[in-house]
């Protein structure tokens, strides 16, 4: 017996999730003297993991699974989750992995919950703390079925090292060509910058930038804190910057340790979908803009002015400090 981790992967590498979700997984292990196995999908090297408390790795290695299929991706955790007899099973509470939760879920017939913030408040009865209604409040879920799945909040835990002696086995999971209804044609990745889903900073612009040909200033102090760019929906509703960049409710979720935000009043959809970043900045020449009551720290000024300043002493800064 042991609990499960999908170790998700990018390109071969993991991400910063599968380690937060590798030391969750080993805190709750230790209280309940057991272990902790991942299963990867084409990744590279399996001992990344195994400092954070991972100690055996199903490794799936397969050319069907290049391209990301929530419905074969899930039969490879449920699969693995019925090798282990796992009882609990861990996701990331981000796009993919909560298309692959759910599915898990019913095969395994267990208690699903999302948006984990904390480590189980009770293991007997199971409850979990969570994030609700647009991360405004917290409710305590109780899960009584035999097997658990839960997805962890992006940064909710942190990433602890504790080291394991890691054992690395091929698993290969039975596929069907049921689970391969959905094909993926063709995709469009961006190289060279650091996404919004892995970012720990985030600076976001709003039509306060006037237009894209003004979006220099945004993708400035961005490089300068080594940050991710994001725009608010109306920005990427015009065609000023990709849909891909888009965050809020309607968007991509953020929760960053740090969300600047520029020349965005802060709709409710936005606020909804950034409200689990830690530390919010909010730029703006308008005193009554409703981003103000939830920021943590607030500058009332023209960002033409603010932003480059502020680009300007975070480089001397690093300079000064490098």
């Amino acid at each position: 017996m042991s609990i499960l981790i999908y170790a998700e992967s990018a390109e071969g590498k993991f991400k910063k999730t599968a380690f937060e979700l590798a030391s969750y997984a080993k805190k709750i292990a230790g209280e309940t003297g057991t272990t902790v196995t991942a299963v990867t999908i084409n990744a590279n090297d399996s001992q990344d993991l195994a400092k954070y408390g991972v100690d055996k790795v199903l490794k799936v290695t397969s050319d069907k699974l290049k391209a990301f299929n929530a419905k074969a991706y899930a039969d490879v955790v449920k699969q693995a989750a019925q090798k282990e007899s796992a009882k609990i099973v861990l996701f990331s509470s981000n796009t993919d992995s909560l298309y692959v939760a759910p599915l898990v879920a019913v095969g395994l017939e267990a208690g699903f919950a999302s948006n984990v913030v904390a480590l189980p408040v009770s293991l007997s009865p199971f409850q979990v703390k969570r994030n609700a209604f647009s991360n405004k409040a917290f409710n305590i879920t109780e899960i009584s079925t035999d097997v658990k799945v839960l997805a962890v909040a992006k940064n909710s835990f942190g990433l602890i090292e504790s080291g394991a002696s890691l054992t690395e086995e091929g698993f290969e999971p039975s596929l069907n060509d049921g689970d391969f209804t959905v094909k993926v044609e063709s995709s469009e990745k961006v190289s060279g910058k650091v996404t919004i889903a892995d970012a720990e900073i985030v600076v976001s612009g709003g039509r306060g930038l006037k237009g894209p040909e003004n979006w220099g200033i945004i993708e400035d102090l961005a490089a300068a804190l080594g940050a991710a760019t994001a725009c608010s929906k109306p920005v990427s509703d015009l065609g000023w910057r990709p849909h891909s960049e888009h965050v809020g409710q309607t968007g991509k979720p953020v929760a960053s340790n740090l969300y600047i935000a520029v020349g965005i009043s802060g709709a409710i959809q936005h606020i909804a979908g950034i409200n689990s970043s830690k530390v919010k900045v909010v730029i703006n020449t308008d005193p009554e803009a409703p981003f103000f009551k939830v920021a943590d720290y607030g500058v009332v000024g023209d960002a033409f002015d603010v932003v480059p300043k502020l680009t300007e002493k975070i480089k001397a800064f690093k300079a000064q400090n490098s």
